[in-house]
């Protein structure tokens, strides 16, 4: 390897960057003339205004909020770049550093134990050197099930890596391998196949000890464990059955189990707290210097990920800073439609890319590589002050000691027993009085804990960086169902939020301790969710207006109509641009309109609500795991390209009530058009109706066309059109007192 070659480089996108520029300049503009013209609205002789103040105000607002939203989110896009790496070029494997694996599930019946080991297995069969490779369990449900299933996978272990290696597999999900089409590895020699088939018979013994287990409810005696209340369990997994010596002394990471000490009376704080009990487990075992953190079924689907962040780990010019390196999200079950957006295009291929320019992108929960330095508050230290830190990091000495430059891990793998302040570390107190979840670790002041983790390390002036390569490095389960996609966003929502309202308000808090377009990316994502109140106003104000011949927008004929023509225009077709030239098409423009309207009326709204009442004190913080069990049904209607609307009421009310009132305004803009002839002064709201119908064309086909088990039920459009005449009629008798 030359010295003189790059582990990698970067490439700054010349020609978007140009677009954006040029895009924002333009709108910019025309936005000025928006805000001209509804300004000088203001300063009419309230006896010649053709509109009621109140409507006026209410829209303009929702314009002047739009606008500020747009205008700061163009930070995104001032520089994006790719980045391109040569794992080829880093040094011997005896020089790579360790790599410890979290992984974190939390409820077996949410997340299917058979599908955790296989993500388990996935990491295991990473391709890093054996002894450099640890792979650490979260099972904070406590479950004797989990347990049984970490045992089992690491038997099946002891001969899915040493095929894995033989014949170069890259898929190294056993489910995943054996479920695909198309080959993989050194395939088609009579020998492979032979023992292909050898090793798949023990892949299905392997979820055949894992089932039956579950269906018994769990081995053994499985009183101590509730999912709130258990004590610790910390188990370094190894296999003394016989059959594991015919499989030539194969070599596997160390595998260790960890289920935190959980009680009622003691705040556990969710994933950030499973994480960091991981953090101190695994400072006194292995203490690798980097982590890669995984959710319970996002696999490993490449197993070069971790030499990929070695590329940029190991150069010198950016290593000091860097603490961790994002890989993007990518699902194995979403559908080429994605009604949902369950793939997440905008955030993945768009935003991550220009904060990838900036400082660097959001830590996104999974699939990120972590310095452990940099979630100790400050960089290892050659000198250790025990008593000076205990009171930061509490008060194990042996972890105390793993902060310091020269400390040898505890590496036991064939070697009986544990570390012994690791059930200390586990325990449900041991967070007590000291500044874990505050100033170091995975912080807590959210339910977000990747969010505000990564904007308080940027805040401390580590960087990070956004890797997207070819081949997916990381693969999950994506949201297929409606409602596990609207109670997953109110938790989001209501933690990027929270962060908004608190004291490290990045608006307020950012810009002295970073660069000033990554405090404003990241003040965008807090506010981003208000889009709600815009949305909101803009399917209700118009249409009760256009019912009552009350015009809000400019006439056809105005020189004014073409200004908001235009930026109607150009708001879709940059949304299109981005969408076409990151693999989507048309549909999927069309699909992000919709689930833009969808979420902002309902769980951007109740997000919102939650984090308000959360730094209100009138609500505790809740944490649910999203559902990962599968539903034939379900998946049918999902691959079909059909919503599945069996989600709550407060869910479907918003969205059918509003579409009822945009089907009143439209069918009544139309005939007031046809016998008043006002076409030029209704035109805008006529439209506005209009579009909202077009994009939510599937909520009018699940109210009214279809009678399969996913369709809305009659009972919840019944309630919806009593809602909306209530609200028809106290808007058209505010909007007549408005004009007296």
């Amino acid at each position: 390897m030359g010295d003189s070659l790059p582990l990698h480089v970067c490439h700054v996108n010349k020609l978007s960057t140009f677009i954006y520029r040029s895009h924002t300049l333009v709108h910019f503009m025309a936005l000025a003339f928006l805000v001209y013209y509804r300004a000088s609205f203001l300063f009419q002789d309230h006896k010649i205004r053709a509109t009621p103040m109140l409507p006026w105000l209410l829209v303009f607002a929702s314009e002047l909020l739009l606008s500020f939203i747009w205008l700061i989110g163009q930070a995104f896009r001032w520089r994006p770049v790719t980045r391109t790496v040569f794992p080829e070029r880093l040094p011997e494997d005896d020089k790579l550093p360790a790599v410890d694996v979290f992984i974190c599930t939390a409820d077996p019946n949410k997340e299917p134990p058979v599908e955790v080991m296989n993500t388990v297995l996935s990491a295991m069969a990473l391709d890093y050197p054996v002894e450099k490779l640890h792979v650490y369990l979260s099972d904070d449900g406590g479950s004797p099930m989990t347990l049984h299933g970490m045992r089992e996978a690491y038997r099946f272990a002891r001969w899915w890596l040493p095929f894995c290696r033989r014949h170069a597999i890259m898929t190294r999900n056993p489910n995943a391998y054996f479920s695909a089409l198309a080959d993989d590895g050194d395939s088609g020699t009579s020998e492979f196949m032979t023992e292909r088939r050898k090793i798949q018979e023990r892949y299905e013994m392997f979820k055949e000890s894992v089932t039956k287990v579950i269906d018994r409810g769990g081995p053994g005696d499985s009183s101590r464990s509730t999912a709130g209340d258990h004590p610790s369990v910390i188990e370094v997994i190894q296999d003394d059955s016989k059959d594991t010596v015919q499989v030539d002394q194969a070599k596997t990471p160390l595998l260790v189990y960890v289920s935190r000490e959980k009680r009622p009376s003691d705040p556990h704080n969710f994933k950030a707290g499973a994480l960091n009990a991981l953090h101190r487990v695994s400072s006194v075992i292995s203490n690798s210097p980097y982590i890669l953190v995984l959710d319970c079924d996002m696999y490993c689907n490449d197993p070069t990920s971790a030499r990929q962040a070695m590329c940029f780990y190991l150069d010198p010019k950016i290593s000091t800073s860097l603490a961790f390196v994002q890989f993007p999200q990518r699902f194995h079950n979403i559908s080429k439609n994605d009604i949902y957006d369950s793939q997440m295009r905008a955030t993945f291929s768009v935003l991550w890319e220009g904060l990838d320019g900036l400082q660097g992108p959001v830590l996104s929960g999974t699939c990120f590589y972590i310095k452990r330095a940099s979630l100790c508050g400050s960089t290892m230290q050659e000198d250790i002050d025990i008593e000076k830190l205990k009171k930061t990091f509490g008060s194990s000495n042996e972890l105390i000691q793993s902060l310091g430059r020269n400390y040898k891990p505890n590496v036991i793998q064939g070697q009986p027993g544990l570390p012994k302040d690791a059930q200390l570390l586990a325990s449900s107190t041991y967070e007590n009085d000291t500044k874990w979840g505050k100033e170091v670790g995975f912080l807590y002041d959210s339910v977000a804990e990747d969010f505000f983790t990564g904007f308080i390390l940027h805040c401390r002036g580590w960087t990070s960086i956004y890797y997207n390569p070819l081949r997916p490095q990381f693969l999950g389960s994506g949201n297929t169902k409606l409602n596990d996609l609207l109670t997953q966003g109110i938790r989001w929502t209501s933690g990027i939020v929270e962060v908004g309202f608190s004291k490290f308000c990045p608006f307020i808090y950012g810009p002295l301790r970073m660069s000033f377009l990554e405090s404003m990316c990241y003040g965008e994502i807090t506010i981003f969710p208000f889009y709600f109140v815009s949305v909101w106003c803009f399917a209700i104000i118009p249409q009760l207006c256009l019912l009552n011949g009350i015009p809000l927008y400019p006439k056809v004929s105005n020189p004014f109509f073409v200004i908001f023509g235009f930026i109607f225009l150009s708001a879709l077709s940059k949304h299109l641009y981005e969408v076409l030239t990151t693999g989507g098409s048309f549909q999927t423009w069309i699909n992000e309109q919709r689930l833009w309207m969808i979420k902002s009326i309902t769980y951007h709204l109740y997000g919102s609500l939650d984090a308000i009442m959360k730094r209100m004190g009138m609500r505790e913080a809740s944490f649910i795991p999203t559902n990962k069990v599968v539903d034939d049904e379900q998946v049918k209607l999902y691959g079909m390209g059909k919503f599945d609307f069996q989600t709550s009421n407060m869910f479907l009310l918003p969205m059918v009530a509003l579409i009822i009132l945009n089907m009143a305004a439209l069918v009544g803009g139309l005939l007031r058009v046809i016998f008043v002839g006002d076409w030029d002064r209704m035109f805008v709201q006529v439209f506005i109706s209009c579009y909202i119908l077009f994009v939510n064309l599937p909520i009018i086909e699940g109210m009214i066309i279809r009678k399969d088990k996913g369709r809305i039920q009659p009972s919840v459009t019944q309630l919806s059109v009593i809602t909306c005449i209530f609200f028809l009629f106290l808007g058209s008798i505010i909007l007549r007192w408005q004009v007296r």
